[in-house]
């Protein structure tokens, strides 16, 4: 029965399917996605799915409307579906629940499916790739999504109560952010532009005048990488703040990712259990540079190694590591360095290490026009090419602190995910425009 309905009056009337197993509530309307179809004999079984969970609707031929039975044959498997019937107790449906159909109606018919679209699907990450839309329907990719939001609500949450300031970077830029060649470029009318592969000068800029900022921005990184935890359109996760080190800010990250996985574990059980994901609310380790090279036995000098990483984690479990005051060779030009003096070596600058891979960068910013100049020329950049964000320094600016973290990695990082990828909606890398 394929036939229109009054969206209005159903959104009076709908019942989420979760609220089916909380109330006592016998006469209902649901809407939904057909999980599921089984015929048994004289019974046609529909498992219909929404947002909030699966119900079992069960038709016996003879005891319902016969035009309902034949109906319920027909729906094919991610059909969307109105149903409006009595809920019954049962001890064989899941949940003990389900819906006897008085009637039903087919509001979008599913043709045959290019991909499996359940829990238990052995497509590949590629194909579901490519048919993004229809993995959306998979509960697994559904709880993947639902956790992600709670991470960037939890964000803006424990930020806003500290008092920051919620802002919008450019995300068209004259010249690279952050040095480097890993840009994409565009055609801003006569001129030529880049996608920003960081809100990095502006959000100083920000806190130089308002204190306490943050953010969640797209960035682009041009990057020809093809890893499981790097892609090329990013949504990051940033802070600012007016007099601050690195101490301080290291602090506000241990305490909002903090913050951010005990919401997450206390808003997202049934998400984390279909993930079988179990989620602790890590402690923290602070380590020197010097300190981590020594305990890892790597060569100083040396980044921090995917093998390094997975090693921190070994040392310290369930621990954001946090590996400071590195050398400045290994640091963007921006980041101040540990003192004054001109020969020295080591910078304010961080990372942090949490379940084997890094999750954050960040440290204290060089607020002094003229050290800037000679840290961009140290770094074979022309302060030409920065003279608007140097001169932002020369009017009364403070010194400051600030931090990423991409959203995606701290997605795959919590949900246990094998690929950065499956964190992100619709993943952007060296092959993948679409869709």
């Amino acid at each position: 029965m394929k036939k229109e309905i009054d969206l209005t009056k159903l959104n009076e009337k709908r019942t989420l399917i979760k609220d089916i197993f909380k109330n006592k509530k016998d006469k209902i309307e649901i809407v939904g996605w057909a999980h599921n179809t089984r015929e048994l004999g004289k019974i046609n079984f529909l498992l219909l799915r929404d947002i909030s969970g699966i119900i079992q609707v069960t038709a016996v031929k003879g005891k319902i409307d016969k035009d309902i039975f034949d109906c319920m044959a027909k729906i094919s498997r991610e059909s969307v579906v109105y149903i409006k019937g009595s809920v019954v107790n049962s001890k064989q449906a899941p949940g003990g629940k389900e819906v006897i159909p008085e009637k039903i109606i087919e509001l979008s018919h599913a043709d045959d499916l290019p991909i499996d679209a359940s829990d238990f699907s052995k497509t590949e990450l590629p194909k579901r790739l490519d048919y993004r839309f229809l993995d959306f329907h998979r509960t697994r990719t559904q709880a993947i999504f639902k956790i992600q939001s709670e991470i960037t609500n939890a964000f803006r949450e424990f930020f806003y109560k500290k008092g920051f300031l919620d802002m919008q970077p450019p995300c068209i830029i004259s010249s690279s952010s952050e040095g480097g060649t890993e840009l994409f470029s565009v055609r801003y009318f006569e001129k030529n532009a880049y996608l920003a592969q960081s809100p990095q000068l502006y959000k100083q800029m920000v806190a130089c005048s308002m204190e306490k900022t943050f953010i969640i921005t797209p960035v682009w990184r041009a990057e020809k990488h093809n890893t499981t935890r790097h892609i090329n359109e990013i949504r990051q996760m940033d802070i600012e703040v007016a007099f601050a080190n690195q101490e301080v800010v290291m602090k506000y990250l241990e305490e909002s990712v903090k913050y951010i996985i005990g919401e997450v574990i206390k808003k997202c059980k049934d998400e984390l259990e279909l993930l079988k994901v179990k989620l602790k609310i890590p402690k923290s380790k602070y380590l020197s540079y010097d300190e981590a090279a020594k305990l890892l036995k790597m060569k100083y000098g040396e980044d921090l190694s995917p093998e390094d990483e997975r090693k921190l984690d070994k040392k310290f479990p369930d621990t954001i590591v946090f590996v400071h005051s590195w050398p400045l060779s290994l640091k963007p030009f921006y980041i101040m360095p540990k003192t004054l003096n001109k020969n020295e070596k080591l910078s304010n600058g961080f990372d942090a290490i949490y379940k084997g891979i890094e999750i954050c960068s960040g440290g204290q910013r060089i607020h002094m026009p003229g050290l800037l100049t000679d840290r961009l020329k140290a770094n074979g950049l022309d302060p030409k090419n920065f003279r608007s964000y140097i001169n932002s320094f020369k009017y009364g600016s403070a010194p400051h602190s600030g931090w990423s973290v991409g959203l995606e990695r701290l997605t795959q990082v919590i949900c246990g995910l094998d690929n950065i990828k499956e964190a992100t909606m619709f993943p952007r890398d060296r092959d993948r425009l679409t869709p």
